[in-house]
This record gives C-alpha cells, sequence and structure tokens, in this order.
C-alpha cells in the first residue's frame, strides 16, 4: 500500500516532526504540508530545532512537498491515483477499522489543525471521511497520535485481520 500524510494547516512544529518520525517508521511514501503547517526547515534553510529534536532525522527519510491550499494538494494527489481520505469526527465518517483499502490501494490521509480540525469545505475535496473511534471522555487524539494510529489502521485492515505489525 502507498500512503501520503497530508498536514492542513498544522500548528505545531512539534506535532508536524513527530508526523515525519512516524512516517519513517511506518514506511509512509510522502509527506504533503499544506497551508502553514511548519516544515522542517526554517527561512534560513536551516533545520528548525524543536522540529529536529521530535523527528529525529525523519526530515532526510521522508519526503515532503508543500502546497498553499488543501484544493490544490488534492488535487495533485488525485492526479497520481490516490484516493484523499480526511481522518475527521463527521456523522458521514466510517469507523477506521471499517475501511478496508486493497494492499495495492494508493491513499493520501488528511489530517486537520490540532484546534478546528477539518472544515466541511475541507472534507468535501476527500473522497472518503474515516474516524478514529474514540471510547473515553476526550472526543479527540493529539493529531501526530491520530496520525501514527490512521497509519497503523491502514495497514492491518488492507493485510486482514490476521496481519501482525
Amino acid at each position: 500500500m502507498d500512503i501520503a500524510l497530508v498536514l492542513n494547516n498544522i500548528r505545531s512544529s512539534h506535532n508536524a516532526g513527530s508526523i515525519f518520525r512516524t512516517a519513517d517508521a511506518t514506511g509512509v511514501s510522502n509527506i504533503v504540508l499544506v497551508g502553514y503547517t511548519p516544515g522542517p526547515l526554517d527561512q534560513y534553510n536551516k533545520l528548525r530545532p524543536d522540529f529536529g529534536k521530535v523527528s529525529l532525522g525523519a526530515e532526510t527519510t521522508v519526503p515532503y512537498e508543500r502546497f498553499e491550499t488543501l484544493g490544490l494538494a488534492a488535487d495533485a494527489l488525485k492526479k497520481k491515483g490516490f484516493t484523499v481520505v480526511g481522518v475527521e469526527l463527521d456523522e458521514c465518517a466510517i469507523p477506521l477499522f471499517q475501511y478496508k483499502p486493497g494492499p495495492d490501494a494508493k491513499i493520501a490521509l488528511v489530517l486537520g489543525n490540532e484546534v478546528n480540525g477539518l472544515s466541511k469545505e475541507d472534507l468535501e475535496l476527500c473522497d472518503k471521511i474515516v474516524q478514529i473511534p474514540m471510547h473515553g471522555m476526550k472526543e479527540s487524539l493529539n493529531v501526530s497520535v491520530a496520525a501514527g494510529v490512521a497509519v497503523y489502521g491502514l495497514l492491518r485492515n488492507s493485510a486482514g485481520e490476521a496481519a501482525s505489525l
């Protein structure tokens, strides 16, 4: 399976760096930075210290690209054959563990801002919407944790129930 992660207006360098590290660990093929999501490098083309602290060098092993808007990113990914899948609590969302893409699927997981998540307009750009089931009192996970759960969930779903990760 080919998985790309789309980080839409993530505010925190720590969260973005942590997602890079998870992407490296899980074999994600590409990260797409959208809007004001911080990248690994600052305006002087130097590694951001806070980013590097949590990414542990993953910015050198996981390719990434930047788009100004989610619309532009979604169009580019769809042209490459990706199914764009939003990760969000929404009445139209299906539980992550019920979404069963095939082993040859190309999935672009879209993760939204730490406070606002993905807007209705963002979700309209997605081909599918999945949500991570929540069993406690909280409605959501930290975006970097959600990225890890979603990627491992997809890998497990595509390989079948008997898969061992």
